[in-house]
């Protein structure tokens, strides 16, 4: 039997081959180090600043800081807007793994209202997710206290205390004051056009009507920060730098506490509105609009029933009467129209008609009444203010014409915003031949200029308006520009609110102004003045005139009784009135909607408002 074979190892071979194989292991062994070496100088030296920079982007992080809200005080120093401590529940999305869990968890803590719980998803998914958002305000301190001891197994929940918008005297002010809110996507977006997002990056609210957006920016202040130190938990370890915030400016008003108190306390139930102010530089001494709400509703968010109660009210205590309620200015404009009367030579202080208690265009058969049924005999220019004679401004107006009545009201500040320093102020209606064509296509007619030439028709105001072309008939031509706002200070200093009146008349026979403001004097002086009753015995002198304006129109041959209409159907009483007569330091206008007479219910309202003004209270306080 044969052997099998056994070849021969070739040991040389296999040497050869292992040494190829151990210098291949370390030509590959030296390359990979030198990758390593190579990637260790390009993180250690040529990225080093990159880096750590990234590195200390982890670990130090820069929180903005809120500053604080400016605050609002009367001309006295009294405060109006301030800002109180309150405690609010926070959540971050980001760190919250079950979000219907935690919500579930801290309703059985607190009482938590499903309309909060969807207010905060809506604005969970609009919102980023590692942004603290509000799910409760104003806790209380037993709320505070249960929501700390359960922390500890509730990740991304807070309990984080601020100071909160507050306004002490409630409904007093807000027509004037407006309020703050949580800042929404529209403020987003037109704080990010207007290149001011970044100094919002802390605040949580803005101002949304009012002085509180008017002034806003000032109010608001400048953003701080902190550069903190933090664990990789995000744990804070220690502030390495901070920069405080500046607190917004403060602001003094021109409005006095007392004498908006009044006006409140004079209104009680009746819809209108209370405006005061001095026709030497515009300053707001009265600003009431009646009814009214509390401010401090709005400024944590406002609950849907609250909100649709004031929406859907019958009252409208949303509307700023004072600027955005639009009437017929009825007689109280007949000054204004005397006066142009006589500027233009269509009547003289000695012109008379006789008024048979109606008026009547040529060749045509329709009577245009006189409030007085059996007229009043021969009038001239006083006795028509005095006693506010519709057929004497019939018979002018119709003389002047619409397109002179126009251009001159116009220039008195009808038809055009008074500037004041809120934004909410209504367009209002100065009518003229291009605008009843543009608006109703259709042309002016002379009917039409005698219902204009006792402040009916077309014609529209607000009360505001009224009082600011008031003290142009008292300053020669002067407009004063309304301002609430008397100063605005900081740290720094005290910036006064320019206050120089403009001229917007010229003036050709200061006679004629004289002559109106006489008249005026005597409507309150006078026992057939149509507010003589409402001025009698007063200690100063003062000059004004009333007025009722129609809400529905009265046949010809009707007359007018209130009890046979719907209450918001009746007349609205106005009133316009200045005192001292001969050297005025106040102007006042009041509208009460639905009451009827001017003498009767507006120039009363003057009187009381006029009569504290010129107390000892008021007196010691301005000194």
């Amino acid at each position: 039997m044969l052997k099998k074979r056994v070849a021969m190892q070739d040991v040389e071979a296999e040497h050869r081959l292992f040494n190829h194989r151990a210098v291949f292991a370390m030509v590959f062994v030296v390359l990979m180090f030198a990758v390593i070496v190579v990637n260790m100088y390009h993180l250690q030296v040529t990225s080093y600043q990159a880096y750590q920079t990234r590195s200390e982007g982890n670990r130090i992080k820069v929180l903005p800081l809120a500053p604080n809200r400016g605050l609002i005080t009367d001309r006295n120093g009294i405060l109006l807007a301030e800002n109180r401590p309150v405690f609010s529940l926070e959540l971050v999305p980001e760190q919250i793994s079950d979000m219907p869990t935690t919500l579930q968890e801290l309703s059985a803590l607190i009482e938590i209202s499903e309309e909060q719980q969807t207010n905060f998803l809506k604005e969970v998914r609009q919102q980023r997710r590692f942004n603290s958002i509000t799910l409760k305000e104003q806790l209380n301190d037993e709320e505070v206290a249960r929501i700390s001891v359960n922390l500890h197994r509730l990740p991304g929940v807070t309990v984080e205390a601020r100071l909160s918008r507050y306004y002490p005297f409630g409904d007093l002010f807000t027509h004037a004051l407006g309020y703050i809110g949580r800042i929404n996507t529209n403020d987003l977006k037109q704080l990010e056009e207007n290149d001011q997002l970044a100094n919002y990056a802390a605040s949580r609210d803005i101002g949304k009507i009012g002085l509180e957006r008017y002034y806003e920016t000032e109010l608001h202040g400048i953003m701080g920060y902190q550069e903190v130190e933090v664990n990789n938990r995000g744990r804070l370890i220690r502030v390495l730098r901070s920069v405080p915030a500046s607190s917004g400016k403060n602001i003094k008003l021109n409005i006095d506490v007392g004498l908006q108190l009044t006006a409140q306390q004079i209104l009680l139930e009746k819809r209108g509105a209370i405006v005061a102010m001095d026709p030497r530089d515009g300053a707001i001494l009265a600003f009431y609009s009646n009814p009214s709400y509390d401010p401090n509703l709005f400024v944590h968010g406002i609950s849907s029933k609250n909100y649709n109660a004031l929406l859907n009210s019958a009252d409208r205590p949303l509307i700023n009467r004072v600027t955005q309620g639009v009437y017929p200015p009825a007689s109280t404009i007949k000054p204004h129209l005397a006066l142009l009367g006589l500027e233009t030579n269509t009547i003289s202080a000695n012109t008379r008609i006789w008024d048979p208690g109606f008026f009547q265009l040529p060749g045509v058969e329709h009577r245009y009444r006189d409030w007085k049924r059996w007229g009043h005999g021969w009038v001239d220019v006083y006795t028509a203010i005095v006693e506010s004679c519709d057929t004497f401004f019939y018979d002018m107006g119709v003389k002047l014409g619409i397109d002179r009545v126009s251009d001159y009201m116009q220039k008195m500040g009808f038809g055009e915003k008074s500037g004041i320093d809120i934004h909410e102020e209504s367009n209002t209606i100065m009518p003229s031949r291009g605008w009843k064509r543009a608006r109703h296509n259709q042309p002016w007619y002379h009917g039409d200029t005698v219902a204009i030439s006792i402040g009916q028709g077309y014609w529209t105001i607000t009360p505001l308006q009224l009082l600011v072309s008031t003290a142009v008939l008292l300053n020669n031509g002067l407009q004063p520009t309304p301002h609430i706002v008397r100063e605005l200070s900081n740290d720094l200093g005290t910036e006064s609110i320019d206050t120089t009146p403009q001229e917007v008349m010229q003036v050709v026979n200061p006679r004629n102004w004289q002559v109106v403001r006489d008249a005026m004097q005597q409507t309150v002086t006078t026992q057939k003045g149509t507010a003589f009753n409402a001025f009698k015995g007063a200690t100063y002198t003062s000059g004004g005139k009333t007025g009722t304006a129609q809400v529905v129109s009265i046949a010809q041959d009707a007359k007018y009784d209130a009890n046979k209409l719907d209450e918001r159907l009746r007349d609205n009483a106005m009133y316009i009135g200045y005192a001292p007569a001969d050297a005025p330091t106040i102007v006042i206008a009041v509208t009460v909607e639905n009451t009827g007479g001017g003498g009767s219910t507006a120039a009363p309202i003057a009187r009381q408002m006029l009569d504290y003004y010129f107390s000892a209270e008021v007196n010691n306080n301005d000194e």
